[in-house]
């Protein structure tokens, strides 16, 4: 059976599209939205799943632990796999990204969220310095899609501090609108495009291609057992 038979197919890419989906409306608002950079990883992490299934959770799957847990396995491998993806995104460096918003136009908005909660802020260019709350950042912006991210410099960082600030950050945002932002039908369109894509390899394959797939990918362990 070809990897890339219907059903590993739409296992692969149904996430990846539901991933572009959400972000290509979420860049479609006119209003910034403030998200931490840990919820961006683990929503990649996410719409990587698939592809990872049918990759190498599938290519380097434990053939002794496939015969005695049968189709269980596939459950315990997704379960660390997402563990893993929990753990990069809890030990990733602070940061917060910013949708629908340049660098340049988020700057004041910025200051303003800084000097409620530490007066003593100070800028250095794109370096931000709140010393009180404990936070180290630069500006980094992502022109084609309009997003900011707030990166954290130094090793030396306060998560209450960057909790704050993000809360301030978002309290200064809410009257504040962006004009529609036409590239993000780009990742729009590669979602529908995708499952589009996944719904006709399916729907045109006959049922012995279907359920050939359904049971050399699942069935397998039953077979061995």
């Amino acid at each position: 059976m070809s990897n890339f038979d219907p059903i590993r197919f739409a296992i692969a890419f149904v996430p990846l599209a539901a991933y572009l989906l959400v972000m290509g409306l979420t860049n479609c608002r006119r209003k910034p939205i403030v998200t931490s950079g840990a919820s961006e990883i683990f929503a990649l992490g996410l719409g990587l799943t698939g592809l990872v299934f049918v990759g190498p959770i599938e290519l380097f799957r434990p053939e002794l632990a496939t015969a005695q847990f049968l189709n269980y396995i596939w459950f315990v491998l997704l379960a660390l796999y997402l563990l893993w993806v929990t753990l990069a995104a809890m030990i990733s460096r602070p940061r917060l990204v910013v949708y629908n918003i340049t660098p340049d136009e988020l700057r004041p908005l910025l200051s303003e969220a800084a000097s409620v909660v530490d007066a003593s802020f100070r800028w250095a260019g794109d370096c931000l310095c709140l010393p009180r709350i404990g936070v180290q950042l630069h500006i980094d912006g992502f022109a084609l899609f309009r997003n900011t991210s707030l990166v954290s410099s130094g090793p030396h960082q306060s998560i209450e501090g960057w909790h704050r600030l993000a809360k301030q950050l978002r309290a200064n945002l809410r009257g504040v609108s962006s004009a529609p932002h036409p590239p993000a039908a780009l990742l729009l369109s590669a979602a529908i495009v995708l499952l589009i894509a996944c719904e006709m390899r399916i729907y045109f394959g006959t049922e012995e291609q279907l359920a050939e797939a359904l049971n050399e990918l699942f069935s397998f362990g039953w077979q061995r057992g």
